[in-house]
């Protein structure tokens, strides 16, 4: 269910992309937004509960792990014509559409899985991860279907599209939860700073350049707003 809450905003980005046609101000801003909430969520929700269980030498390990999985899924990513999934400005047409939902589906499945494991960790999900997540996702929704429908593909196509994404982000949500109930406490926390290091890549190398080229001088104070909630969130549960 968590998983499918945190991917549901893809649906909803679709929907908003259907109907208006936003100014790339609005949604640079909207991923600044979620790249605070998602720096606050991993480092309060994944990285500081994993200290307290494992030393911080394994943790760090973790950490690069989970960077270079990313970094180098992302690079295979990009030579199938995702480079920049999620960016709304892109004029290739359905390629680069299928390409940014591409990229939005593997940059879901860590992400998703992340929300599982909450479940175990926290005894709750971690609301300040949801929010990260579900704001992240809201871009990259947004950039695939103003592509797709440039190139006339009907606007059920493109809602089965999602769909079936966000059916897939609750399945790995599923399957992060299991991994880390069936694993003991060592192997727990290094799969948190794994995918802390995942999440952390993928900030860095899309997200935040992104909403800075996109908002420019404004994604600082839309950032730490959304640091903001999501460490208040994170002091509340």
């Amino acid at each position: 269910m968590w998983g499918f809450v945190g991917g549901s905003s893809l649906i909803i980005g679709a929907e908003i992309a259907f109907a208006f046609k936003l100014s790339r101000m609005f949604v640079g801003l909207i991923m600044a937004f979620g790249v605070g909430a998602l720096i606050s969520s991993i480092a309060f929700e994944l990285v500081t509960p994993a200290l307290e269980l494992v030393e911080f030498w394994q943790i760090s390990l973790g950490l690069v792990a989970g960077a270079l999985t990313f970094f180098v899924g992302d690079r295979l990513i990009g030579r199938l014509g995702s480079d920049n999934r999620k960016s709304t400005a892109s004029d290739e047409g359905e390629h680069s559409g299928l390409g940014i939902a591409l990229g939005t589906f593997l940059d879901g499945l860590p992400e998703s899985a992340v929300l599982g494991m909450s479940l175990v960790t926290r005894g709750g999900v971690s609301t300040a991860l949801l929010v990260g997540i579900w704001v992240s996702n809201l871009p990259e929704s947004l950039g695939s279907t103003v592509n797709l429908v440039k190139t006339n593909v009907s606007r059920t196509a493109i809602r089965l599209l999602w769909l079936g994404i966000v059916a897939v982000s609750a399945l790995s949500a599923a399957v992060g939860y299991a991994a880390v109930e069936r694993s003991s406490t060592f192997s727990g926390a290094l799969i948190q700073a794994f995918a802390a290091g995942a999440l952390l890549t993928m900030i860095a190398d899309e997200m935040a350049p992104e909403a800075f080229e996109r908002s420019a001088l404004y994604s600082g104070l839309a950032t730490v707003a959304g640091f903001a909630l999501a460490a208040f969130l994170s002091s509340m549960g």
